[in-house]
Protein backbone atom coordinates (compact mmCIF):
# COMPACT_ATOMS: atom_id res chain seq x y z
CA UNK A 1 0.00 0.00 0.00
CA UNK A 2 0.97 3.50 -0.71
CA UNK A 3 2.40 5.95 2.09
CA UNK A 4 -0.45 8.35 0.87
CA UNK A 5 -3.30 5.42 1.60
CA UNK A 6 -1.89 4.41 4.24
CA UNK A 7 -2.53 7.89 5.55
CA UNK A 8 -5.57 7.72 4.10
CA UNK A 9 -6.51 4.58 6.08
CA UNK A 10 -5.15 5.81 9.20
CA UNK A 11 -7.16 8.77 8.63
CA UNK A 12 -10.33 6.57 8.18
CA UNK A 13 -9.99 5.23 11.95
CA UNK A 14 -9.23 8.30 13.24
CA UNK A 15 -13.39 9.05 11.95
CA UNK A 16 -14.21 6.53 13.86
CA UNK A 17 -12.56 7.56 17.18
CA UNK A 18 -14.11 10.87 16.74
CA UNK A 19 -17.52 9.52 16.56
CA UNK A 20 -16.71 7.31 19.33
CA UNK A 21 -15.71 10.36 21.93
CA UNK A 22 -18.77 12.31 20.08
CA UNK A 23 -21.06 9.88 20.55
CA UNK A 24 -20.02 8.91 24.03
CA UNK A 25 -19.96 12.54 24.86
CA UNK A 26 -23.25 13.05 23.60
CA UNK A 27 -25.16 10.23 25.12
CA UNK A 28 -23.41 11.69 28.84
CA UNK A 29 -25.01 15.08 28.44
CA UNK A 30 -28.78 13.85 26.93
CA UNK A 31 -29.03 10.51 28.38
CA UNK A 32 -29.65 7.18 26.97
CA UNK A 33 -33.63 7.59 26.69
CA UNK A 34 -32.78 10.77 24.71
CA UNK A 35 -29.88 8.53 22.67
CA UNK A 36 -32.08 5.74 22.53
CA UNK A 37 -35.26 7.66 21.16
CA UNK A 38 -35.66 8.33 17.36
CA UNK A 39 -34.92 11.92 18.52
CA UNK A 40 -38.10 13.49 16.83
CA UNK A 41 -37.23 17.15 18.57
CA UNK A 42 -33.44 17.91 18.30
CA UNK A 43 -31.05 18.84 21.11
CA UNK A 44 -28.54 21.44 20.61
CA UNK A 45 -25.33 19.80 22.27
CA UNK A 46 -22.78 22.67 24.07
CA UNK A 47 -19.42 22.37 25.98
CA UNK A 48 -17.15 19.15 24.61
CA UNK A 49 -20.27 17.25 23.12
CA UNK A 50 -21.01 19.86 21.02
CA UNK A 51 -17.26 20.29 20.58
CA UNK A 52 -16.99 16.77 19.74
CA UNK A 53 -19.78 17.00 17.11
CA UNK A 54 -17.99 19.75 15.42
CA UNK A 55 -14.50 18.32 15.28
CA UNK A 56 -16.56 15.17 14.07
CA UNK A 57 -18.10 17.22 11.15
CA UNK A 58 -15.39 18.99 10.36
CA UNK A 59 -13.06 16.03 9.94
CA UNK A 60 -15.53 13.99 7.49
CA UNK A 61 -15.34 17.24 5.24
CA UNK A 62 -11.43 17.53 5.33
CA UNK A 63 -11.73 13.50 4.95
CA UNK A 64 -13.23 13.61 1.48
CA UNK A 65 -10.89 16.09 -0.07
CA UNK A 66 -7.98 14.21 1.67
CA UNK A 67 -9.37 11.23 0.12
CA UNK A 68 -9.94 12.36 -3.19
CA UNK A 69 -6.23 13.84 -3.40
CA UNK A 70 -4.76 10.71 -1.63
CA UNK A 71 -6.56 8.21 -4.51
CA UNK A 72 -5.27 10.62 -7.63
CA UNK A 73 -1.82 10.52 -6.27
CA UNK A 74 -2.33 7.08 -6.11
CA UNK A 75 -3.39 5.78 -9.01
CA UNK A 76 -2.08 8.52 -11.13
CA UNK A 77 1.10 7.28 -10.25
CA UNK A 78 2.52 10.32 -8.82
CA UNK A 79 3.48 9.42 -5.82
CA UNK A 80 7.00 10.88 -4.35
CA UNK A 81 8.71 11.38 -1.17
CA UNK A 82 7.39 14.89 -1.04
CA UNK A 83 3.43 13.70 -1.26
CA UNK A 84 4.18 11.19 1.69
CA UNK A 85 5.20 13.06 3.99
CA UNK A 86 2.68 15.62 2.97
CA UNK A 87 -0.12 13.06 3.81
CA UNK A 88 1.45 12.31 7.05
CA UNK A 89 1.42 15.81 8.06
CA UNK A 90 -2.11 16.14 7.18
CA UNK A 91 -2.40 12.82 9.55
CA UNK A 92 -0.32 14.38 11.98
CA UNK A 93 -2.20 18.05 11.54
CA UNK A 94 -5.83 15.99 12.35
CA UNK A 95 -4.73 14.00 15.07
CA UNK A 96 -3.89 17.27 16.82
CA UNK A 97 -7.08 18.99 15.77
CA UNK A 98 -8.82 16.63 17.45
CA UNK A 99 -7.75 17.41 21.37
CA UNK A 100 -7.01 21.21 20.12
CA UNK A 101 -11.14 21.38 19.69
CA UNK A 102 -12.16 19.50 22.32
CA UNK A 103 -10.05 21.47 25.31
CA UNK A 104 -10.95 24.66 23.14
CA UNK A 105 -7.13 25.96 22.32
CA UNK A 106 -7.74 28.77 20.23
CA UNK A 107 -6.01 29.92 17.86
CA UNK A 108 -4.25 26.51 18.03
CA UNK A 109 -7.50 24.75 16.47
CA UNK A 110 -7.57 27.01 13.74
CA UNK A 111 -3.64 26.94 13.11
CA UNK A 112 -3.64 22.89 12.79
CA UNK A 113 -6.73 22.78 10.29
CA UNK A 114 -4.64 25.04 8.23
CA UNK A 115 -2.16 22.74 8.35
CA UNK A 116 -4.04 19.76 7.41
CA UNK A 117 -5.96 22.07 4.63
CA UNK A 118 -2.81 23.33 2.98
CA UNK A 119 -1.33 19.69 3.14
CA UNK A 120 -4.44 18.53 0.97
CA UNK A 121 -4.03 21.40 -1.40
CA UNK A 122 -0.70 20.51 -1.77
CA UNK A 123 -1.19 17.20 -2.77
CA UNK A 124 -4.35 18.00 -5.20
CA UNK A 125 -2.33 20.30 -6.46
CA UNK A 126 0.74 17.33 -7.08
CA UNK A 127 -1.60 15.48 -8.79
CA UNK A 128 -2.24 18.04 -11.41
CA UNK A 129 1.04 18.45 -12.13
Amino acid sequence: MSPELTALTLAALLQVVHFVIYSVTAQMQVGTGYALSPRDTPRELTSVAGRAQRAMNNHFEGLILFAIAALVITFADKATHSTALVAFIYLAARVLYLPAYLFGLAPWRSLIWVVGFLATTYLLIRALL
